[in-house]
């Protein structure tokens, strides 16, 4: 058994399978860092900050999965993982300027280092080299990468205006989660599909399980941000609650004081309404969340989704990959605890 990569815990038992999964992210690390050099010399600093620091490369590891379907050395099938990887990568640092995070991935943000300006161009010099890789894979896969970028940012969109009068607030959220994270981890297992030429009934259940195993992915983030410290995510604990993002646990603890009337979950809601910015009170909401049922519930949403993931492989043969693709599930699940 043997743990592939940085991705955390992924076991692959088959050898041959281990030796393509580590080519192919190798060849994805290779591609990430020449696809971020530019002639200017402080662009190219800019745009491997983030490369350089790491991550999970999940989706990368994804579309060389689901390759193995088809013919998992095919010409299109790294490039996607470029394209993928890249693309995510912009949305980070557009998503610390908004977020006004000062650390990803264990390192200062962009926008601590060169401010919002710089943070931002850089992430559309990432879309830009992403979409010149893509010109060269074909019109579908263009249209494939578009259709998954409206989602993500008219996800990103409804994240900023809330729900509407009347609607669930938790069912708005994850509506959200599956445009903003759901959609482009769809897209990983699609290009890996479709770029290895497995048949199209392979396609659509790789993308099925994507976009279920991305929301399962985003829901452990969601109880990581309160749930972990800095050298367990990468970043700072809590950096949503002072933003006042509500991401799950937050909203189940509303739902939950809403329904009962608990003086103590009330007064944590209160709490959450105040200046995050104080780092005593901060910690203080932290400790509280990181005690109530909530977090817990948002954890069995975790597992719920990283389930359906799981189940959308039903159809598929067994084999080496589709282990894996369920221990991805598995390891979603770890992550949240």
């Amino acid at each position: 058994m043997t743990v592939v990569g940085p991705f955390f815990g992924l076991s692959v038992r088959d050898q041959a399978l281990e030796a393509d999964v580590q080519a192919g992210l190798a060849a994805v690390e290779e591609g990430l860092i020449e696809a971020t050099k530019s002639g200017v010399p402080f662009i190219t600093e800019a745009a491997q900050h983030l490369v350089k620091a790491g991550g999970k490369r999940f989706r990368p590891l994804l579309v060389t999965l689901a390759a193995q379907f088809g013919d998992p050395y095919a010409p299109g099938v790294v490039p996607s993982a470029v394209v993928v990887e890249l693309t995510h990568l912009a949305t980070l640092y557009h998503d610390d300027v908004m977020d006004e995070a000062d650390v990803r991935r264990g390192v200062p943000s962009a926008n601590v280092n060169w401010g919002n300006s710089v943070a931002v161009l850089t992430g559309d010099f990432l879309f830009s080299r992403a979409s010149r890789i893509l010109a060269d894979l074909g019109p579908e896969a263009v249209r494939i990468q578009a259709e998954a970028f409206e989602r993500l940012v008219t996800g990103q969109i409804l994240e900023t205006a809330g729900p509407q009068n009347g609607r669930d607030p938790i069912e708005h959220y994850l509506d959200v989660l599956a445009g903003k994270t759901g959609s482009l981890v769809a897209v990983a297992g699609r290009y890996g599909a479709m770029m290895s030429g497995a048949d199209e009934h392979v396609v659509e259940i790789l993308t099925h399980y994507g976009e279920r195993l991305g929301i399962a992915f985003q829901l452990a983030d969601d109880v990581l941000d309160i749930a972990s410290d800095s050298h367990e995510s990468g970043k700072t604990p809590g950096t949503d609650l002072r933003e006042g993002i509500p991401t799950l646990p937050v909203l189940h603890l509303r739902a939950r004081a809403a329904a009962t009337g608990d003086p103590e979950d009330l007064e944590l809601c209160r709490m959450l309404e105040g200046d995050l910015g104080d780092d005593a009170l901060h910690a203080e909401v932290l400790r509280r969340l990181r005690a109530h049922p909530a977090l817990e519930q948002a954890r069995r949403d975790t597992i719920r989704y990283a389930e359906e993931a799981r189940a959308t492989l039903a159809p598929l043969p067994e084999c080496s990959a589709k282990t894996a693709l369920e221990e991805l599930c598995d390891a979603v699940v770890h992550r949240a605890g």
